[in-house]
């Protein structure tokens, strides 16, 4: 049983056979996918998966790229939409410095209040964080996003950095990126993280694992990410399944229902 703890399937790559690719996960022992909002219309879209596919659970968030017109009132909507029995998570919200806007004053107010959301709501975060180390750690200290708990989406940081999201409660979502060449710096923080902190993720349709790279990515690569996982960490790729689901199940209680 494998979870895909963070995917778009609402994403305009697969309107053409969405339904298809969707109903094709738990043939391959994919038995639960976490679909994860970026604006308030991914979030919409999302609700509209978790209502029609009885696996497809959702995380409902404003990605930071996505917060310049964001409001006071998609605030209270998001509020309300998150009380729904299958919303996991807040997210993915956090802070992205690779690009020059949003303004990094405004990325950091919404994570904030969308940190601040999650505390009232009782759910935990999905955080994502580009180039923005720093005022990561500093948002989520100062705003004890320890209390909901979460994980730090397509962890891209030091293995040394690591260690302050650990000390945070905070788990790590894990995805094509380790199977990369290039991707050495992330085998290092896979190969130093405990098992019981790793999340499996593909970030559908996005960053697709050898020996697919560059193509759509989908729920269906994940092998290729546990059989890597397994190599880095010294145990059998069955392991790896069962630990990352166990994880995700212990993150998210309500995937269990």
């Amino acid at each position: 049983m494998i979870i895909d703890t963070h995917a778009h399937y609402d994403d305009k790559a697969f309107d053409e056979d969405r339904r298809e690719v969707l109903a094709d996960l738990p043939v391959h022992g994919i038995h639960r996918v976490i679909n994860s909002g970026s604006d308030l219309e991914a979030c919409r879209r999302t609700m509209e998966l978790m209502e029609r596919y009885p696996f497809i659970y959702g995380s409902l968030g404003i990605h930071p790229c996505d917060t310049t017109d964001m409001t006071e009132g998609d605030m209270d909507w998001l509020a309300s939409q998150s009380r729904l029995d299958k919303c996991v998570a807040i997210g993915e919200i956090g802070l992205d410095y690779y690009w020059d806007e949003p303004e990094r004053q405004l990325q950091k107010k919404w994570f904030v209040c969308q940190l601040r959301l999650a505390q009232e709501v009782g759910l935990p975060v999905v955080v994502h964080s580009r180039e923005a180390a720093q005022d990561t750690v500093e948002l989520m200290r100062a705003e004890h996003a320890e209390r909901s708990g979460g994980v730090i989406h397509c962890y891209s940081y030091s293995k040394e950095l690591a260690r302050t999201f650990l000390d945070m409660g905070f788990y790590f979502g894990i995805g094509g990126v380790v199977t990369f060449k290039n991707g050495r710096k992330l085998k290092e923080t896979v190969e130093y993280l405990p098992m019981d902190r790793i999340l499996l993720e593909t970030d559908s349709p996005y960053l697709s694992p050898v020996p697919n790279r560059g193509k759509r990515n989908d729920s269906r690569n994940l092998p290729y990410v546990v059989s890597q996982i397994a190599r880095i960490k010294g145990i059998t790729e069955d392991e790896v399944e069962r630990i990352t689901t166990d994880n995700a199940l212990r993150l998210y209680p309500k995937l269990q229902v």
